[in-house]
């Protein structure tokens, strides 16, 4: 039999000893504990930011293996290893070792196509993952900064790749810096003095690859990894966005706790995104630079091509005519230049539409619930003239891929791409808006009269009949939950006493886009309760 004094002497386990060590010092378990039970909703497209979530940490873990064998040196040597017919070749330390990597270092080919294949993947993810974010409106308040963030990491991602890619110093890599350079020197002024900083001299230079090698290892994963931490820091602060449905409001989440459920989850997503890309690696070979060769100012590769995410910066200089003015003995090739400044401009576009949407909605409230596509088709349209902008770049980007596998004349594509330039995002625009308000319709018909069965029914008048089927509950509130906003006014024109009152001209153009947004033809009203009540009341309904 035990005694008060035996349970005093009795001592915790070491574990717990510990845990209580630290919690004492640091507090940990009182911010863990509201940590471990956050509610996270389940759907199918919140996998997409995990996808790049996964994908970067493979991107690190193979990044490291492959930094204890790469030399980012320019200086030339003969080649001697075991790739038989580069032997006596004379190339750059930086390409000498990509080949040792894929031919020598044991499994070394395979984690270069893990790394490469990871990268092109977690560019996809985020695109996708953002695309997911702004059609549903999940940037709106208090998200605004984490979709900043998502915006800077997808652009440091660009610029991630583009130094990647380049560090092999292989023909296709070499002909991408040469690119890049004509582009900077085709800045006003500062274009020459950039280029002789980056390569260090005249073109190619000698420091290029271990410049690159330093911001693509250190530089731009540093900043990425801290925007990754503020990201997942804000959705945990912020709690996670949901769809609409029954028992969902903007102050609850319906779904899983962090732990333990959402992390096994979260965890197993995690082999399964990196076996695939292992098994992807394996079997698909990409960037294959023992076949290219290691580069040489004097040649170009055939058919070189940078990866997709950065083809539509290409395609922007290949549409553009070849202007050129002569000022001051000094020539200013407009045919890149304006390209170079049309870049940014097609990137921030997406990055500044949040803003631009809450001034004018004038909408100060926190949304936790979010939108479908349909329901918002002005912003809908947006986005996919913006993504039919970006494809019709990226079609331009290879317009001699194009040419030469459609047997197509490369002036025609041209042409063709500099037209849809202009007319392409509009039509397409146009297009979207029109479905989205069709599909409104159908979902207000769906509301008042049910959903379609098939069954043909014959009434004691000979009249014959479709059979509709009730929508339940849940299904009515997901169909009618969206708010739908008013059109903003500009109100009086004088105020009580009869003395005109100002308009500021931004105001004025605030309610101009707002009544484009949501005026007349803008929206499908909702089907409300009284016509609900009165279609099932038995009058019309079958």
């Amino acid at each position: 039999m035990s005694t008060a004094s035996d349970e005093k002497t009795r001592q915790a386990p070491a574990g717990e000893r510990v845990a209580d060590w630290a919690d004492g010092r640091l507090g940990i378990y009182g911010a863990a504990k509201g940590m471990v039970r956050k509610v996270f909703p389940d759907h199918w497209s919140f996998m997409l930011g995990e996808i790049a979530l996964w994908s970067f940490v493979v991107i690190i873990l193979t990044g490291v293996y492959l930094t204890l064998f790469f030399h980012p040196s320019m200086n030339e040597v003969v080649y001697d290893g075991s790739y038989v017919p580069m032997q006596g070749v004379r190339m750059t330390e930086a390409y000498a070792s990509t080949l040792d990597i894929s031919f020598d270092v044991r499994g070394g080919l395979l984690i270069r196509q893990i790394h490469h294949w990871a990268a092109l993947i977690f560019v996809a993810a985020m695109f996708v993952h953002m695309m997911r974010v702004f059609f549903t409106g999940a940037f709106r308040k208090p998200r605004e900064i984490n979709w900043v963030f998502g915006f800077l990491l997808f652009v440091l991602a660009l610029f991630t790749g583009l130094t990647g890619y380049s560090l092999p110093d292989d023909l296709l890599s070499g002909t991408g810096v040469r690119f890049a350079q004509g582009a900077i020197l085709s800045t006003p002024i500062v274009g020459t003095y950039i280029s002789m900083f980056l390569f260090g001299g005249e073109f190619p230079g000698h420091d290029i690859v271990a410049r690159f090698y330093s911001i693509h290892i250190l530089l731009l994963p540093g900043i990425m990894l801290g925007l990754v931490v503020a990201h997942l820091i804000l959705v945990f602060y912020h709690k996670h966005t949901q769809f609409a449905g029954p028992g969902k409001t903007n102050n609850n989440v319906v779904g899983a706790p962090f732990l333990p459920i959402y992390m096994a989850k979260a965890g197993g997503f995690f082999f399964l995104v990196f076996g695939v890309i292992a098994i992807i690696s394996a079997i698909a070979t990409i960037n294959p630079v023992w076949a290219i060769g290691p580069y040489r100012p004097d040649l170009v590769s055939t058919g070189a091509q940078p990866d997709w995410y950065l083809g539509f910066s290409e395609g922007l200089i290949r549409v553009m005519p070849g202007w050129e003015i002569n000022l001051w003995g000094h020539t200013l090739v407009l045919g890149v230049f304006i390209p170079l400044m049309i870049f940014p401009l097609v990137l921030v576009a997406l990055a500044v539409y949040p803003f631009i949407e809450s001034w004018v909605t004038g909408d100060k409230r926190e949304h936790h619930i979010l939108d479908r596509p349909r329901n918002v088709p002005t912003r809908t349209g947006f986005g996919v003239a913006w993504l039919t902008l970006y494809f019709i770049l990226l079609i331009g980007g290879g317009n001699d891929i194009w040419a030469t596998h459609f047997h197509l004349s490369i002036n025609t594509i041209t042409w063709f791409i500099r037209i849809a330039f202009f007319v392409g995002p509009v039509v397409a625009f146009v297009i979207t808006k029109r479905i989205c308000l069709g599909l409104q319709r159908r979902d207000a018909e769906k509301v008042l009269h049910g959903r379609e069965s098939g069954v043909i029914k014959r009434l004691p008048h000979g009249e014959f009949v479709e059979v509709h089927q009730p929508l339940d509950q849940g299904a009515l509130h997901t169909l009618t939950a969206h708010e739908q906003y008013k059109p903003a006014e500009l109100g009086p024109t004088v105020d009580e006493n009869g003395v005109e009152r100002k308009t500021s001209p931004v105001e004025k153009v605030r309610v101009k886009l707002s009544k484009g947004y949501y005026g007349e033809g803008n929206q499908i009203p909702k089907p409300t309760a009284e016509e609900y009540k009165e279609i099932t009341s038995g009058h019309g309904h079958h």
